[in-house]
């Protein structure tokens, strides 16, 4: 009997339990340009492929979240651009019951990681419907762009403090 007492006084209320949900995942932007077609499908030198990630979030109501993952891939033969797309992958999520400190580390690495197979699903399909071979987009550590992040902000922080004089008393 007094087990079960102690596995109930252990049990927070259903209504209290920590919840992070997916409410709805999609496109919010989607851009591809060939400015250089039909003459960049001429040549057959590889271009040189470059990524940009970027994501945001923001309140959208009472416990709910959207989240954005833009993946921007660049392909360049010189100084030619050969195409150009960025997707701008988006959930809405609900998160509840947890910890205001933990809120951001969920919406700067939890939720880019379940959107980043649907933005990277997106690229390649389009780039491979203006013409193109496909990119497959290897995987991200969210968690380690979060801490390098928060490590620059620190070093700003610092950076900051010690550029500000000390005020002195007369």
């Amino acid at each position: 009997m007094e087990q079960n007492e102690q596995q109930a006084a252990n049990q927070q209320p259903a209504n209290q339990q920590p919840v992070f949900g997916i409410e709805k995942l999609y496109v919010k932007d989607l851009s591809v340009e060939v400015p250089n077609a039909p003459e960049i499908f001429l040549e057959r030198e590889a271009p040189q492929v470059e990524i940009q990630l970027n994501t945001g979030g923001r309140a959208v109501g009472e416990n709910v979240y959207e989240v954005v993952l833009t993946v921007t891939v660049t392909a360049k033969l010189g100084e030619k651009t050969v195409f150009l797309v960025e997707v701008g992958q988006g959930g809405v999520f609900r998160i509840q019951n947890v910890a205001q400190e933990q809120i951001e580390p969920l919406i700067a690495v939890a939720c880019p990681n379940i959107l980043f197979p649907y933005a990277r699903e997106v690229i390649s399909d389009t780039i491979g419907r203006a013409g193109f071979q496909p990119i497959v987009l290897q995987p991200v550590n969210f968690e380690a762009m979060y801490m390098q992040r928060l490590q620059e902000l620190a070093q700003q922080q610092q950076g900051n403090q010690a550029a500000t004089p000390a005020p002195t008393v007369q």
